[in-house]
């Protein structure tokens, strides 16, 4: 097997606005270190990480301390040995000075780039709305200002498409000199007023996107989800889960741990007759620089 045919596993390790009081998602740096050395060790090479407010009680809350952003990122690198990092930048609004902040005291080898704007929607089943009604602003100028950092970082974008247009607009940002290189794709599926959990969707996707360019799915959702990842498998994609996007495993049950899904994953993997990417074979796929040698001394 071509280290080209192997599978990068991500752990989408905690999410944005999960409450810990009522899911065990994982808040402080010790937390973070310990599941994604559980994740680490059921096969996932990368972790894509969100930062909580570490004050009482408020651990369902976001932060952009960068103070913050650089523990929890320095644990999970100590618990596990040459981990790619993959941190979060989205954020509502004209002022993202914080995620800019973060990715300049972090300097991680990978960082998401959402790629477009999305009505950020979701309907009760009673007709309310499960939120107010937000756009979910991502407009080119924001885009830019995140990739020049990341350019400035050494961070590689991971572009994040919650639509098929979307999709498109990556190829714009490499036409047009905003982005230069490769680009690494993100289909985001499962987000009520985004793209649905539907593994037909992908062939459609792969047409759309750059060709040669790496990509995963992101799925959302709950038993509606294993059926893009075994696809997503089979076609040569990447595999991205955790306690960011479900709690369930293919026959409901409720994980308490990012590990199971992980290892649904890496055995997805396998079945499309794949091997699972180490860090190291991770870091070469997706073109970063290897780890420090002091990294893998565990």
């Amino acid at each position: 097997m071509s280290p080209s045919d192997k599978a990068i596993i991500t752990c989408s390790i905690t999410g944005v606005l999960t409450d810990p009081g009522q899911h065990a998602v994982p808040v402080s740096p010790a937390e973070l270190a310990a599941e994604a050395r559980r994740a680490y060790d059921a096969g996932a090479s990368v972790v894509h990480v969100h930062f909580r407010d570490q004050n009482p009680g408020r651990g369902h809350l976001p932060s952009w301390d960068p103070a913050v952003a650089l523990a929890c990122t320095e644990a999970m690198r100590e618990a596990c040995p040459g981990l790619i990092i993959n941190q979060t930048t989205g954020v509502v609004g004209p002022d993202y000075q914080g995620p800019l902040d973060c990715l300049r005291a972090t300097r991680p080898e990978m960082a998401a780039c959402n790629a477009g704007s999305l009505n950020y929607l979701k309907v009760r089943a009673d007709g309310r709305w499960a939120w107010p009604p937000m756009l979910f602003d991502n407009p080119p100028a924001k885009v830019k200002d995140f990739i020049d950092v990341m350019h400035e970082t050494g961070t590689k974008p991971e572009f994040e498409c919650f639509d098929v247009g979307i999709v498109r607009c990556v190829e714009m940002y490499v036409q047009t000199g905003l982005y230069t290189g490769l680009p690494e794709y993100n289909f985001v599926m499962g987000v009520a007023s985004g793209m649905p959990a539907d593994p037909e969707l992908l062939p459609i996707l792969l047409k759309l996107k750059l060709p040669g360019a790496p990509w995963q799915s992101t799925v959302i959702g709950r038993a509606e989800i294993w059926p893009v990842h075994r696809r997503t498998a089979e076609l040569g994609g990447h595999l991205r889960s955790g306690l960011e996007d479900t709690f369930y495993l293919p026959d409901g049950e409720k994980v308490r741990s990012n590990g199971p899904l992980i290892e649904q994953l890496a055995r997805y993997a396998r079945d499309a007759g794949r091997d699972v990417a180490s860090p190291a074979e991770a870091r070469q796929l997706l073109g970063l620089a290897p780890a420090p040698a002091a990294a893998f001394v565990n």
